[in-house]
């Protein structure tokens, strides 16, 4: 005899008085599951509905009535039925213990000694198995669906006003607050707004000191995990962000971004007084400086003050002599980078600066600067004693001498001042009688780069310098204003021992040997 039973968790009395064994089969059945269960770590099942169905008795109504009910309530939808099938052959159930496999794509089955399961039966009892799993898997492939959109790289979603895409919308839904600038979550100790819960978050951690990320090399503590991340380059020595123009790499994407505006020359931040723009945001606050006059940063020796460190620092090697940046080809010392970058570029040749106007190029941005002016006309340099205006402060200082009478620059040999140091220089190839300036046509040598100009003039015939009133032509402009005076009729060199007077030096000259 073949008999199928299906048992129920939810047992009747009516049930106990047709079949007496069933409490030993449960038992069994029961054991087994306990068994499965514990050996799952994974996968866990629900046993709802199951009743007994003995195909050789004659059914119970009141068993019959329940298992319709039984049926009703198993749905194909519901996804937590498990049906389980028991065959075997005679009355006594006591046989061996039914073994029981279970898989994630099929149901349960306990076959016991016997005759197999029914192909039919084991079929049906399958597909009620992968109904019951289907309804409850769309929720995962959707997950999965959204998932596999960071391998694929697809991006559903577009903002349609920088064309950025996302991977979700709840994703486009934030970015799109970059735009409105709204800034929903407040942090409620000062008011601070933030575009999401996680900058709200981590912006907590200001107020509380709380910094629960610490490095396992250093010990440095951090408020958030990204920023532990990037430190630890420090460590590793990782820069995985580099330019695509110089190659130069960066640990972290944000200084990647700034270095780009050297290539692209993009300035976004501007000087609301003066409009003056910068690379950097702490650049335009470190200039506001200059029109608050604000000096942070004071020299205890001198008291000179400084809006800038830096500039403090480097004003400090002033006062100690101290020259850390040597030439590598002449062995010259500086007190600035800056200085020796400019200073190598001697030896190079580079001159990376050109003029837009003319193609003159130039070693350095500061003297493009100042070369600009010679076309624009603009001396902002003005004299107060005389008014005459000069491109360069450099030249008003030393302009500025002919009113004081100084002349700082002496000469060690014979005492006598200067008031630029390039005139002293020049005035020691008197002593040492150097002449570094020689003809290429004849070979006479110059101890003045403008007496071999004027000197060449003689090879050349040429004679710029033409009298206004005669037109006769010089090639020297002392020439032509020692010429000047035989129509005025000046004579500014006077004889000291008869008061004569003569219209040029030379002549006096000649005079002086009548009386000697």
């Amino acid at each position: 005899m073949v008999v199928k039973e299906e048992i129920s968790l939810d047992w009747s009395p009516s049930m106990d008085q047709q079949v007496p064994e069933p409490f030993h089969v449960k038992e069994e059945v029961e054991g087994e599951q306990l068994n499965v269960l514990e050996n799952a770590d994974v996968i866990r099942f629900q046993f709802n509905a199951v009743t007994v169905k003995c195909e050789n008795e004659e059914e119970d109504p009141q068993s019959s009535s329940l298992q319709r009910q039984t049926e009703d309530r198993e749905a194909p939808a519901s996804s937590s039925t498990t049906h389980i099938k028991i065959e075997t052959d005679g009355k006594d159930f006591g046989g061996s213990k039914p073994a029981m496999t279970m898989s994630m794509s099929s149901h349960v089955q306990s076959v016991t000694d016997g005759k197999d399961s029914d192909s039919t039966e084991h079929d049906d009892s399958y597909n009620d198995w992968q109904g019951s799993l289907s309804d409850s898997e769309p929720k995962t492939e959707d997950n999965n669906g959204t998932h596999i959109r960071v391998h694929t790289v697809e991006k559903s979603s577009v903002c349609e006003l920088c064309g950025k895409g996302f991977t979700r919308s709840r994703t486009l839904s934030k970015h799109m607050r970059v735009h409105t600038g709204e800034k929903p979550f407040v942090c409620k100790l000062c008011g601070k707004r933030f575009t999401d819960k996680g900058s709200l978050k981590r912006h907590m951690s200001v107020h509380t000191g709380e910094k629960p990320f610490a490095c396992e090399l250093c010990g440095t503590r951090f408020t958030d995990k990204g920023t532990l991340k990037t430190h630890t380059r420090i460590h590793t020595g990782e820069k995985p962000f580099a330019c695509e123009f110089c190659g130069k790499a960066f640990t972290m994407q944000g200084n990647l971004k700034r270095h780009m505006r050297v290539h692209t020359r993009e300035k976004p931040f501007a000087c609301e007084l003066c409009g003056k723009e910068f690379t950097r945001q702490e650049y335009v606050k470190t200039h506001m400086r200059v029109h608050s006059g604000e000096k942070l940063f004071a020299r205890e020796l001198c008291g000179k003050g400084f809006a800038e460190k830096g500039d403090l620092m480097r004003h400090i090697r002033f006062h100690t002599v101290e020259k850390p940046f040597a030439c590598e080809f002449c062995g010259n010392r500086f007190t600035q980078q800056g200085t020796l970058r400019r200073h190598i570029r001697i030896h190079t040749g580079e001159k990376p600066f050109p003029c837009e106007l003319c193609g003159t190029r130039f070693t350095d941005k500061g003297t493009l600067k100042r070369h600009m002016r010679v076309h624009t006309g603009e001396k902002p340099f003005a004299c107060e004693f005389c008014g005459s205006g000069f491109t360069m402060q450099a030249n008003l200082k030393r302009h500025m001498r002919v009113h004081t009478g100084e002349k700082p620059f002496a000469c060690e040999l014979c005492g006598k001042g200067f008031s630029q140091k390039g005139v002293l220089r020049r005035h020691m190839r008197v002593h040492t009688g150097e002449k570094p300036f020689a003809c290429d046509v004849c070979g006479n040598q110059f101890s003045k780069k403008e007496h071999l100009k004027r000197h060449m003039a003689i090879h050349t015939r040429e004679k710029p310098f033409a009298c206004e009133l005669c037109g006769k032509g010089f090639n020297q402009k002392e020439s032509l204003k020692a010429h000047m005076r035989i129509h005025t009729g000046e004579k500014p060199f006077a004889c000291d021992f008869c008061g004569k007077g003569f219209p040029r030096k030379g002549d006096l000259k000649k005079h002086t040997r009548v009386h000697t």
